[in-house]
């Protein structure tokens, strides 16, 4: 299973970005699909995840700016990002779970930076 992100880029803060991320390869049973985020000195933190079933979260930080949306049928998932702020400059990462967990994989990177 192989991802692949696209979207980033530098905007201004109260600026929007539309990231996106394809998934391919021999996909079994796609379940969880998520965007994580990631600076220098941090862990790499859950921003937003949707299940197969189309339920989502947010962490705190990014609710009410940012929405993620999938469309199975393409194997894509999208963070819409609106608001953006100075802190949400990070490296973005895409990732995928399959069924109970059966398997992840995780696309490379995208820099998001947000200029105030």
């Amino acid at each position: 299973v192989q991802l692949q992100a696209s979207g980033g880029g530098s905007v201004q803060a109260g600026g929007s970005l539309r990231l996106s991320c394809a998934v391919s390869g021999i996909i079994r049973r796609l379940n969880f699909m998520a965007w994580y985020r990631q600076g220098p000195t941090i862990h790499r933190e859950l921003v937003a995840r949707i299940s197969s079933d189309g339920t989502t979260f947010y962490s705190d930080s990014v609710k009410g700016r940012f929405t993620i949306s999938r469309d199975n049928d393409k194997n894509l998932v999208y963070l819409q990002m609106n608001n953006l702020k100075p802190e949400d400059t990070d490296v973005y990462y895409c990732n995928a779970i399959g069924i109970y967990s059966s398997w992840e994989a995780w696309g490379q990177g995208t820099l998001v930076t947000v200029s105030s």
